[in-house]
């Protein structure tokens, strides 16, 4: 079997530094102190996929270096490099270029390790070149798009199902998120395209679902909002996460919040859409602090989807035990085969996180729900 394999090696970096993405904003990702982030997830999905690939007979396509070839290499994974002239600095050209060179090798699978910016790339270059199965290793910021899996490890398990025939290929939404709008607090997503690829239950995490503006909705957010408030200590410190249920305890709290940011609440003061630096330098005391946070819709995402900046670091600080979890019953109805999942990009973390976490659903009332 032929994997194409295609890497943006910038994808993902404006996460942990409170850029709410990178297209655009690249210098200043750096200037706060960015690293990149898929030259890594490429590596670990490429080491467990190493494992596999023998049995498998998998022969390995991938773009000159940072896009493919140096994570290849690292990887220990003999690899074909594509005849693509590239700039030092890549850019989204680049990345068509390799589809399109890709689709001449008639690959069978595509694998591209980016977020919503990078699929969409990909869906353009497949306009003029055909379709070929395509598969994301999440490495961007927010990844609305349903074509990605859940983390790198499930993304093998996606390359080997479809290897041994055992994938359903399904259509997947591709979205667009305007990042302007997003960084000025707006939700500006639509749908974009559609990419096929392939579909295994529990590893593909599906599109995000926005939360209904009912009554009934916002009168459980408030529910929730109110135990939660109830719950606090007055001299503890809350990292505030993204979304309309956290945004409730705010207003219930008069207090402003950022819709898609993350912020730091004490003592009735807030300190709005901060970064990883910024929270590790505010905190004082990690055993008087918790961090409040809502699932994305129907993927379930709990970390690792446009809440970057509470990384893995401040997760180890603050400790599951001082994690709250709030979604309405709606939501947690939203979520596919209702599991909770993690992403971290630290696999300690998200073993630390998994197993089953308590999540707030109504005043006074919580379910179990298991974290996988």
């Amino acid at each position: 079997m032929k994997i194409g394999f295609i890497v943006n090696p910038i994808a993902g970096m404006g996460g942990k530094v409170g850029l709410k993405g990178t297209d655009g904003v690249l210098k200043e990702a750096i200037a706060r102190g960015a690293k990149p982030v898929a030259p890594r997830r490429a590596v670990e999905f490429l080491e467990k996929l190493k494992g596999n690939a023998e049995g498998l007979n998998i022969e390995l396509i991938t773009c000159p270096r940072i896009m493919g070839e140096m994570e290849a290499k690292k990887a220990g994974f003999k690899a074909k490099i594509l005849p693509m002239k590239m700039a030092k600095q890549t850019t989204a050209e680049d990345t068509k270029n390799a589809v399109k060179l890709m689709t001449v090798e008639k690959v069978d699978l595509i694998v591209f390790v980016g977020g919503d910016g990078t699929a969409k790339d990909i869906f353009d270059a497949m306009k003029k070149c055909g379709q070929v199965p395509v598969l994301g290793v999440p490495s961007g910021v927010k990844m609305y798009s349903g074509v990605f899996a859940v983390s790198p490890a499930d993304a093998v398990e996606v390359v080997t199902a479809f290897a041994e025939g055992e994938a359903e290929i399904t259509e997947f939404e591709i979205m667009d998120a305007d990042e302007e709008a997003i960084r000025n607090d707006t939700f500006a997503v639509k749908l974009y395209g559609f990419l096929k690829g392939p579909f295994v239950p529990l590893r593909i995490q599906g599109s995000k679902q926005v939360s209904p503006e009912t009554v009934d909705e916002k009168e459980n957010q408030k529910a929730i909002a109110k135990f939660i408030i109830e719950e606090m200590q007055p001299d503890g410190t809350y990292i505030l996460g993204p979304g309309t249920t956290v945004k409730t305890i705010a207003e219930l709290l008069g207090i402003q919040k950022t819709m898609l940011g993350v912020d730091i609440y004490k003592k009735d003061k807030i300190l709005l859409d901060v970064d990883e630096k910024k929270i590790l330098q505010e905190i004082e005391n990690w055993q008087k602090t918790w961090i409040i946070v809502s699932p994305i819709g129907h993927q379930g995402i709990l970390f690792g989807r446009g809440n970057q900046q509470i990384s893995p670091e401040i997760i180890k600080k603050v400790g599951k035990q001082r994690i709250i979890v709030a979604a309405t019953k709606n939501k947690l109805q939203s979520i596919e085969d209702r599991v909770l999942r993690v992403d971290t990009g630290d696999v300690e973390v998200d073993n630390i996180l998994k197993g089953y976490i308590r999540v707030v659903t109504d005043y006074r009332e919580w379910r179990l729900m298991p974290v996988k």
